[in-house]
């Protein structure tokens, strides 16, 4: 298990290095994550739950908030209707709505339960449109997307066995033919 935590770790250093080198993630941007620790491990998500794998992946992933300035949303399972574990700091700033419930690893997912049992103040809230956030393990994270979503490709595919998807957002292009877009400068940031 030693080997592969320490497999797991290279794996998520290598993909934090990439977020942190497309700087698209600027200070106060919020960034949803998205992760089946049993995908991680080789397994049929929600199927072998791991708070090592969490631990893991969560202190890499604060390191990411540390360099970047970003605020994390943890995304619960199904069984909590993807509800987001985040710092009570983060929902005030936003006007999140904070919902009542505990994310335990068999509800809620062992990601999302290790982060709440982690975060300093944490609490769980129903939605957010995040400017950005990866999915590990095909959680399937664009609800809680703002609108547009882009793909980023990242040379690292994958943490441990679970197949590693990212994304920023960007402004709508609206007004049809005559309109006129700004998008040299709307590549590199989150909207």
């Amino acid at each position: 298990m030693q080997e592969q935590l320490k497999e797991i770790q290279r794996d998520l250093q290598a993909v934090v290095a990439e977020l942190e080198q497309a700087a698209y993630l600027k200070k106060d941007t919020m960034f949803v994550v998205g992760c089946s620790t049993s995908e991680v491990a080789g397994q049929h998500i929600g199927t072998a739950g791991s708070e090592d794998i969490a631990a893991v992946l969560f202190s890499g992933l604060k390191d990411l908030q540390k360099k970047t300035g970003i605020h994390l949303a943890f995304q619960c399972c199904e069984h909590l209707n993807r509800a987001l574990v985040v710092e009570r700091e983060t929902a005030e700033k936003y006007h999140l709505e904070e919902v009542s419930v505990v994310p335990v690893p068999k509800a809620g997912g062992s990601m999302a339960s290790f982060a709440y049992k982690h975060m300093e103040a944490p609490v769980v809230v129903e939605h957010i449109k995040a400017h950005a956030g990866i999915d590990i393990g095909e959680t399937m994270i664009g609800m809680h997307l703002k609108h547009v979503a882009v793909p980023i490709r990242l040379k690292q595919r994958y943490i441990g066995s679970a197949r590693v998807n990212t994304a920023k957002t960007r402004p709508k292009l609206i007004g049809g033919v005559r309109a006129v877009y700004d998008v040299v400068n709307d590549t590199n940031s989150c909207t």
